[in-house]
């Protein structure tokens, strides 16, 4: 596999093919990255491009004693060259490649680097990071049909050779999310659906374990705390159990467990209805003192009402109407009548008095609550257990939809008017506060001090930090996540914060680390949906068809699981013309007629027929031997770009 870019994205994304999913992979970057060893070369006699080993030198903690030279693995190699052109794409191997990653700034450099990829291969597997999403869908279509042009024998489908776009902002969105509403980062999207792999501790005596949609693993039994069982692999204790079976988690006493359950939210049910409502409320429309005056002229209007048909004796709709003739005084004046009649007109025209301003008043109000209600919303008085945004950027605006799909109520906070997810967050009637968020009282207005989550994703790191810092003053057990460019900056600033607040949760995300996995799984192929790691191990979420499988054709959901190897978990109940190819991007829920998506709850003796599709939990070995993909030993030294090698 080929990646060619320009920042963090690359290296990352580089880092998690290798490490994840054992892929041989080239990196195509403007200079040699960091830390990266070996002697330049320059292979197929291409004028101007560095090529090197990449050598990869695993940290003090991993080691075994006295094994630093044997723990150094050779991962694959790097080409030093400023732009992706063709010259480029053939010394790193694009030719003979399964798939390619451009993931540079520039759209238009990923943009002519696909076409010149997809003529060189037109079997290759695309991958293009894109900002401009409407691009992005034209271009997936034609670089398709281009492949299908230079190769008329290509079926897409079947080869899972296709072009995918991508951008940071849409792919670390559900990460966010699921950040904000559970506190982790271990989420997979499945058909619109957030997943989490929970780690839950030991029940103690008497107590059952709750699977919730199913036990992806059994923890090492080193430890209760799965962050110090980096040893138990070597050290002759049970390590990590992937696909347990039954009768194994029943076994396992003493041991944590990771359970696959979805993303919910449990917050205040009020506020949130409250803020999906689609009726403006009257509370919105005129304010609380307005309101009592405006019952106060009512019942003082209904007295007069009825002091008039006590006073007369004339019929209560007869006396109700002349009261109202001298509110607004356009009755004849009360000349030569009882002093009573009198009286309760010279009051009628002081109550009519007091109505003419108060009606302006409603008036004004009302016209400035509908005209606020078609732009922006403000907080309400009696919000509480939402989320603040802070930022409305690319980032912010797909996080705000994603937790609105959710129905997680929201505040967002944004210092530019013309910021352009204000157009969104308008049209979801969610509550916005314009102002920047480091000056004081910004965060106020926001309600922070009765929320539960403060999540910061502006474009610059030190806004987010002062502002998580300043938001912890307010309220000390905040939920807060913070958006870090750089991820060992992020590392940090997680660590110092989670030192100074224990009793908070903190969380520090670089969007490139949150991006990395999704381009990673485009590049596996449409049916991976994503990884989750446990411990030194990793687990995959493919979706795939049943036909073409003997493992699973024919056979019930119970006799195809495979403990240790994979698990069906959900079936995809739609017809085969309608299914999406994509299961891990959200459905559009304004298509009519929309399938009804995936079945969790399996039952045991279901037989899976060919035109099934069924998504499954599997391990690195076992998925590849399900799809009957060879497996490369590790440790084994990739080919050389440009020359032939297995």
């Amino acid at each position: 596999m080929v990646v060619c870019g320009d920042d963090g994205l690359a290296h990352r994304l580089a880092a998690e093919l290798r490490d994840v999913y054992r892929e041989r992979v080239t990196l195509v970057v403007p200079a040699p990255p960091d830390g990266l060893t070996g002697t330049d070369r320059r292979p197929g006699g291409g004028a101007g491009l560095g090529v090197g080993l990449w050598a990869r030198v695993p940290s003090a903690r991993s080691r075994r004693p006295g094994s630093a030279e044997r723990q150094t693995v050779r991962e694959g190699w790097w080409v030093a060259a400023v732009e992706p052109t063709e010259e480029v794409l053939a010394a790193a191997g694009v030719a003979g490649a399964s798939a390619l990653a451009l993931v540079y700034e520039d759209d238009e450099t990923n943009l002519r680097a696909a076409l010149v990829a997809r003529r060189l291969n037109p079997r290759l597997r695309l991958v293009i990071r894109l900002y401009n999403r409407k691009l992005g869908l034209h271009l997936e279509e034609l670089l398709d049909q281009a492949a299908v042009v230079a190769d008329p024998g290509i079926d897409l489908r079947d080869l899972d050779s296709s072009t995918t776009v991508l951008s940071d902002a849409d792919t670390a969105a559900p990460a966010l999310a699921a950040t904000a509403v559970a506190g982790t980062g271990k989420v997979v999207q499945a058909d619109g659906l957030l997943l989490r792999a929970v780690e839950r501790t030991p029940p103690g005596r008497g107590e059952v374990a709750d699977p919730g949609l199913c036990t992806l693993a059994l923890l090492s039994a080193t430890t209760a705390d799965p962050a110090g069982t980096e040893g138990a692999e070597h050290s002759g204790e049970r390590g990590p159990q992937l696909l347990p079976d039954d009768r194994a988690v029943a076994a396992a006493t003493g041991r944590g467990v990771v359970a696959l359950e979805a993303v919910s939210h449990a917050g205040p049910q009020q506020s949130g209805s409250r803020l999906a409502a689609a009726a403006l409320p009257m509370g919105s429309l005129f304010s609380r003192r307005l309101r009592w005056a405006l019952f106060g002229l009512v019942a003082a209007v209904g007295a007069l009402a009825l002091a008039g048909w006590v006073t007369t004796g004339e019929h209560p709709l007869h006396a109700a109407y002349m009261t109202l003739l001298d509110i607004f005084a356009i009755n004849d004046p009360a000349v030569g009548e009882p002093a009573g009649r009198q009286l309760l007109q010279i009051l009628a025209g002081v109550v009519g008095l007091l109505i003419l301003p108060v009606l302006v008043t409603a008036a004004l109000e009302g016209l400035g609550a509908l005209r606020t209600a078609t732009v922006l919303r403000r907080p309400p008085r009696t919000l509480s257990g939402h989320v603040v945004l802070l930022g409305l950027g690319k980032i912010g605006t797909r996080v705000l939809a994603r937790l609105r799909e959710l129905e997680i109520p929201v505040v967002c906070v944004e210092s530019d008017p013309e910021a352009r997810g204000l157009t969104l967050a308008r049209s979801l009637r969610v509550p916005v506060v314009l102002g920047d968020v480091t000056e004081e009282g910004v965060l106020e207005t926001a309600r922070i001090h009765r929320a539960d989550t403060l999540l910061a994703l502006t474009s610059s790191d030190t806004t987010n930090l002062e502002a998580a810092l300043y938001a912890r003053s307010l309220k000390a057990d905040l939920r807060a996540v913070l958006r870090l460019y750089d991820d060992d900056f992020a590392t940090a600033v997680y660590r110092t914060l989670r030192a100074a607040h224990p009793e908070a949760l903190t969380r520090s995300r670089s969007v490139t680390h949150l991006a990395a996995p999704a381009f990673a799984g485009a590049m596996m192929g449409r049916q991976i949906l994503g990884a989750i790691p446990v411990e030194r191990r990793v687990l995959l979420f493919a979706a795939i068809e049943v036909a073409g499988h003997p493992q699973l054709e024919g056979k019930t959901i119970a006799a195809s699981f495979r403990p240790g190897a994979w698990r069906v978990i959900a079936l995809d109940t739609a017809a085969p013309e309608e299914r999406r190819p994509d299961l891990a991007s959200a459905p559009d829920t304004a298509t009519p007629g929309q399938h009804p998506g995936l079945v969790w709850k399996l039952h045991p003796g279901y037989v899976l027929r060919p035109e099934d599709r069924v998504v499954l939990a599997a391990t690195r070995r076992g998925l590849a031997e399900l799809l009957g993909r060879p497996q490369r030993p590790a440790g084994r030294a990739p080919a050389v770009p440009g020359e032939r090698g297995d």
